[in-house]
């Protein structure tokens, strides 16, 4: 699968083990935003992990900041981006299943790296719910706003 991985300076050094796990799973890595500790303005990591996927050249994205919040609220910004922060796998496995979730977003100051990467597998190991109550639910998160 071709992945966008974005970070900014403080989601460096977990962006690395990210990158090296999901090279080792077989996935093509495309990166965007920090490529060192040198200070870098999260918002534009997500411009380019959600550029990537609304063209086409990626299939899912990851972002990685502080936090998380801040990637998670540019990234959303976009059309067609479902941007997920989470802090558990069940949070990740709910994202892709109920909310068909094309980002995963994580913070490196709030998890380790251990559960980082079980929460990215959990991510990309759920597949999308189907059912018509959630494709109806997406198709209101992605329709229009009422205001």
């Amino acid at each position: 699968m071709k992945i966008a991985l974005g970070c900014d300076h403080a989601g460096y050094e977990l962006s690395e083990s990210v990158e090296n796990h999901l090279v080792t799973l077989g996935h093509e890595v495309t990166r965007f935003g920090a490529l060192s500790e040198e200070r870098f303005d999260y918002p534009l990591a997500s411009d380019g992990v959600a550029c990537a996927i609304l063209d086409g050249s990626q299939e899912l994205g990851v972002l990685i900041c502080g936090s998380g919040i801040g990637v998670s609220i540019r990234a959303n910004r976009y059309d067609g981006i479902r941007a997920a922060l989470c802090h558990s796998t069940e949070t990740a496995e709910l994202a892709r299943q109920h909310n068909h979730a094309n980002v995963l977003c994580l913070g490196a100051r709030i998890l380790s790296k251990d559960l980082a990467l079980a929460i990215l597998e959990s991510f990309l190991n759920t597949e999308v719910d189907s059912g018509e109550r959630h494709v109806k639910r997406v198709e209101l998160l992605d329709g229009n706003k009422p205001c």
